[in-house]
């Protein structure tokens, strides 16, 4: 669905609204009273060890976070939207922010920017400090989230737009894009282009190995050797471009094509093709993910996996301006699409 399908006119009923964990549920779950609670989380000395323990049970089984704000004097909205992303560095991201802090600052709302790194942890130390702030909107790159972090999220009431991932399972709303159907598409791509020893060199993180372990599968289902693939700790760089395609090399494949998580691996696989004196696309082709500027200044220019990050952040906002005005999308799951960008390269 389009950004156009996205209803603005229709007040869902209450029950279409999702309402946050309160105080009450709390104490009704511990079996204690509500300033018996409101005393464990402000000035927890006040409270007995064994209640404390019931009330610390009751808050992290239904994923309470307090409320940070409620002492203050506060509109019924914040005019604040948290975005979460992996990485800042380069700008895979860039796009779906900048288009991110415009809509919504068309809309009257101010956009904080996290960053989440690739581990859950770190994830949930951040969601835990966003969600005490009650912000009015959350934008979550990806959909894998710890136990504990989509619990978090499910009991804070707050509108969450997933991005960059799909899922049977979205918390709340969720701008789809299968990483599995990139893999795929990526290895039809090299094959017609009579690449037959595909490898993939990729970053650690969950979507891009679910890029590079689609591509093994598709390619083996093409009737090729089954790729070989090299991760490398993300976020990826040139650096590891170069040093990737040697380790590629050196496990004796004679491969022909490289399908890189980033299109800044993909420069440095480019510089270290270079550097051996490889005909590319002749004797290596070379593809990459993001379509970064990076991308179409290479020489040659980097063919590359083409996602509308602007479109992702300008239906984000959107979603989230609804939610705060107490209505929702006419469509919750939006799928963005991909395509492959035909460079030089391959």
């Amino acid at each position: 669905m389009r950004a156009s399908q996205l209803s603005s006119t229709d007040t869902p009923s209450r029950s279409a609204e999702r309402s946050s964990v309160t105080v009450r549920e709390v104490a009704q779950a511990a079996g204690v009273s509500m300033i018996t609670v409101s005393r464990a989380i402000n000035t927890p000395q006040q409270v007995s060890p064994a209640t404390l323990d019931k009330v610390n049970a009751a808050i992290a089984a239904l994923g309470y976070v307090p409320n940070l704000m409620a002492g203050s004097l506060r509109l019924s909205r914040s005019n604040l939207v948290m975005v979460l992303v992996p990485s800042v560095t380069g700008s895979l991201f860039g796009g779906m922010l900048t288009e991110l802090t415009r809509s919504l600052e068309a809309k009257g709302y101010q956009l904080m920017v996290g960053q989440s790194g690739y581990d859950s942890p770190r994830e949930d130390a951040l969601l835990r400090a966003i969600i005490g702030r009650r912000p009015d909107g959350i934008v979550l790159t990806g959909v894998m989230h710890s136990p504990q972090g989509r619990q978090l999220l499910k009991a804070s009431g707050i509108p969450i737009v997933e991005t960059w991932d799909t899922t049977d399972t979205p918390i709340d709303m969720l701008l789809s894009l299968s990483h599995d159907a990139i893999g795929a598409a990526v290895s039809q791509y090299l094959h017609a282009a009579g690449k037959v020893r595909q490898a993939v060199l990729s970053g650690d993180d969950e979507r891009a190995r679910l890029r590079a372990q689609s591509l093994q599968r598709t390619a083996v289902e093409l009737g090729l050797p089954e790729p070989v693939v090299h991760y490398m700790p993300a976020p990826t760089t040139h650096a590891q471009g170069r040093e990737g395609l040697r380790a590629l090399q050196r496990a004796g494949q004679g491969i022909d094509a490289v399908f890189c998580s980033s299109d800044l691996m993909a420069a440095g696989v480019l510089t270290e093709a270079t550097a051996q004196g490889l005909a590319v696309p002749g004797q290596l082709a070379v593809m990459g993910f993001g379509d970064m500027d990076i991308a179409a200044s290479m020489a040659p220019s980097i063919t590359s996996v083409h996602v509308d990050g602007a479109a992702i952040g300008a239906q984000a906002a959107e979603m989230i301006a609804l939610c705060a005005n107490h209505q929702r999308p006419a469509q919750p799951v939006v799928e963005i699409g991909f395509r492959i960008v035909t460079r030089e390269s391959a």
